[in-house]
């Protein structure tokens, strides 16, 4: 057992608190036990950015490949829990279409289209809960078109996502998953397979399943889609609550768009929408001023890490001129790095820019505030929006 009396502000820490407003309780871990035992994780939380990349850049030593790894127990083994040469091969054939010059090239228009598609239907209604009208059903058309899914829908693929999503952070939370994950993931299978089986679909799960097994090809499949979906649903719903929020700087980027990559850097900094990642000791190692032993959970706080003052001066001050936001670990480091992070970067973009200027004074409705939530995926869980439009002032 870890010497739990070394550590107070890691006993003294709740997964309430985490899920609620991690930031202050963060702050002074960061500051006193940057890597502190916390009784409730039943693991070590690990919230220096300098401590976090050590872990995250070192799978021999702090590695994924554990039975407890929360995603394996609902999908089973994929790129997202194996490491060393297992991880390459199930995250190669997977590569790319992701790679910078073929994401534009490949999504750019499609996303254009499909986020113009959806504002169309919100603008006369001059309301509206963004996170799930818009958001969301975004985010799973890009991921349906990147895997090229068949025979399925936006609203099924959304509620397949919404139950794996659940059984995982019930798991990390230490609570049994319920069924339902396990009953959207089979659904989920059957789809890749049909997919995979279909000879008129040319798709990114068919090339892979020419390298890898259909249960390979299915579970790689699941986390590409949760990571797309929850990724990037969270990145517009953050960014749009951060620029709303700040009037100041919401001004700046509207004066000039080039800045609305920075906001996007900026929003992903202060709330990464994945809080934390976690991985199992494979050794007794010291890290910082903790010895931790073989088997012990790691939990690496993107959150905390993100906000280091000593990386990022001011660090709980959204600035969307911060010259060295894309410092920021949201998408994680080393062999785990996001596989989309460009493809959730360009969606994000195309989104933000399109709602600014086609929603007249877009802004928050005062009558449904909103603030992030959650232990291991933060954002609002509803974000109610209202702009000028003719039907509203009618």
């Amino acid at each position: 057992m870890s010497a739990v009396g070394s550590f107070p502000l890691g006993a003294a820490t709740t997964l309430a608190e985490l899920a609620a407003d991690p930031h202050p309780r963060l702050a002074r871990l960061r500051a006193h036990e940057p890597v502190s035992w916390l009784p409730e994780l039943d693991g070590w939380l690990v919230t220096r950015r300098d401590l976090a990349l050590n872990v995250m850049r070192d799978p021999t030593t702090f590695t994924v490949d554990d039975p407890r790894f929360s995603t394996a127990q609902v999908v089973g083994p994929s790129m997202l829990s194996l490491d060393g040469d297992e991880h390459a091969r199930h995250r190669e054939p997977f590569n790319a279409p992701f790679r910078p010059r073929e994401v534009r090239d490949g999504f750019a228009s499609f996303i254009e289209r499909e986020t113009d598609r959806l504002i169309t239907a919100l603008e006369p209604a001059g309301a509206v809960e963004l996170r799930r009208a818009f958001a969301g059903p975004l985010a799973v058309a890009v991921v349906t078109e990147a895997l090229g899914l068949v025979g399925t829908t936006a609203d099924t693929v959304l509620s397949w996502y919404d139950s794996i999503v659940r059984s995982v952070s019930d798991i990390t939370a230490g609570h049994e998953a319920a069924p339902a994950g396990a009953e959207a993931y089979a659904r989920l299978r059957a789809a890749v397979e049909a997919t995979v089986a279909d000879p008129g679909a040319a798709s990114l799960l068919g090339s892979a399943a020419e390298r890898l097994e259909l249960p390979e090809v299915a579970s790689n499949a699941a986390v590409l889609m949760f990571g797309g979906i929850e990724t990037t649903e969270a990145m517009i719903t953050n960014a749009l609550l951060h620029l709303l929020r700040h009037p100041g700087q919401l001004a700046l980027v509207r004066a000039d768009d080039r800045l609305l990559d920075g906001a996007i850097e900026e929003s992903l900094r202060l709330e990464p929408g994945a809080a934390v990642v976690d991985r199992y000791a494979t050794r007794d190692t010291v890290l910082g001023p903790a010895t931790i032993r073989r088997g012990e959970l790691v939990t690496v706080s993107l959150a905390g890490a993100n906000r280091d003052p000593a990386v990022f001066p001011d660090p709980d001050r959204f600035d969307v001129r911060r010259e060295n936001a894309r410092l920021q670990l949201a998408f994680a480091h080393g062999p785990h790095y996001c596989l989309a992070a460009h493809l959730a970067r360009l969606e994000t973009r195309i989104a933000l820019q399109r709602l600014l200027e086609r929603l007249p004074a877009l802004r928050l409705d005062p009558a449904h505030p909103a603030t992030a939530h959650g232990l291991v995926f933060r954002k609002p869980p509803t974000l109610h929006v209202l702009w000028d439009s003719p039907a509203r002032s009618a």
